[in-house]
């Protein structure tokens, strides 16, 4: 049996893990906690990582392996609340999306609960940290 292809695309900011707001996000890096994804998955799963601070380098990676991979897992950080464009490209692909945020954006300030990708979505993981990245990966299992 093939191993399905799972893609997990952080946005903006992201790539500061370990070192931004740690008393939010952790001390942990997500290239270090990717390992741990790969090798917990390693049987079963391809897992593939891309993350970028523009919104038209996300769009771009979206539209490339959207009608290929088995699951994208999606943090877009701060475009979660505010690009259409990014829904418009998680409607326009085929690949099953789901949202995922580190922190429980609706215990944050007002504008962080509207997210304008949730119902593009099959499902959001909110609040659990870096695990809500290997549960939306279970998700696709």
């Amino acid at each position: 049996m093939a191993k399905k292809q799972i893609i997990i695309i952080n946005g903006p900011n992201l790539n500061l893990l370990g070192k931004r707001e740690p008393e939010i996000y952790g001390h942990q890096t997500f290239e270090q906690y990717f390992e741990v994804l790969k090798d917990k998955y390693e049987a079963s799963v391809e897992l593939h990582y891309f993350q970028s601070n523009h919104e038209g380098a996300l769009i771009d990676k979206i539209h490339e392996i959207g009608f290929s991979f088995d699951g994208i897992v999606l943090n877009a950080g701060g475009y979660t609340h505010t690009s259409i464009a990014l829904a418009d490209a998680i409607s326009a692909v085929k690949s099953p999306t789901v949202e995922v945020h580190i922190s429980n954006v609706h215990a944050r300030e007002a504008f962080r609960h509207h997210s304008y990708l949730s119902n593009r979505c099959v499902g959001i993981m909110v609040g659990f940290g870096l695990r809500g990245y290997d549960f939306a990966v279970q998700s696709f299992l």
